[in-house]
């Protein structure tokens, strides 16, 4: 009986040691971080969800003001249409193609906003406007949101790749987890990309 009960509680000792053994080399990291570049691009899918959404009333104020720049106007609103339709799922992350076309229409909205940002200096009272100075304050603020959201996202997709292809990742990569691909992180599509977008508020 004292034999069983010591066998059974060296058994128990030796599967806990070994779980911590594996679960401390890493074998959970790569699934991880895999879920940390998921979250990161929901986030910046929320953030240019956000500016898509104020757009509309953006539009529609400036339009009130300014009706003569009915070809500034429809850019943007065939910019945002554009930036709107191009879906990137966390399955596409690993797609260059799909992430080229998402930052290209995300790029293209960027500058007719800016455009539109530069026909309200013409208008005085557009300026003064209140409706029209909170929707730019609230625009400038996703702005930067959008900034932080793709900084974040950069960051966990060199994470990710970086783990997926140095020791250990890179075993355990092969062994349990070769249906996770390597990611595909934002490229510069603009002169001056190494900045960030700007849309100018005066």
């Amino acid at each position: 009986m004292l034999i069983k009960r010591y066998q059974y509680t060296l058994k128990l000792a030796v599967i806990m040691l070994m779980t911590s053994l594996v679960a401390g080399c890493g074998i959970n990291k790569i699934p991880t971080l895999d879920e940390q570049v998921k979250s990161a691009w929901a986030q910046v899918e929320n953030q240019y969800q956000r500016r898509a959404d104020l757009i509309p009333n953006l539009v529609e104020t400036v339009k009130g003001f300014a009706r003569q720049e009915q070809e500034t106007l429809t850019a943007v609103t065939e910019a945002r249409s554009k930036a709107t339709s191009i879906q990137i799922s966390a399955d596409d992350l690993d797609d260059p193609e799909k992430m080229r076309a998402f930052e290209q229409a995300q790029s293209q909205l960027t500058g007719a906003l800016s455009r539109l940002m530069a026909v309200s200096e013409r208008y005085p009272d557009l300026k003064s406007n209140q409706n029209f100075l909170a929707l730019q304050s609230q625009l400038e603020g996703t702005e930067n949101r959008i900034s932080v959201a793709r900084r974040d996202y950069v960051t966990a997709v060199e994470q990710y790749n970086t783990e997926i292809r140095t020791f250990p990742g890179r075993i355990w990569h092969t062994i349990m987890y070769s249906d996770l691909p390597l990611r595909e992180n934002f490229e510069a599509t603009t002169e001056n990309a190494e900045q960030a977008p700007q849309v100018q508020f005066e």
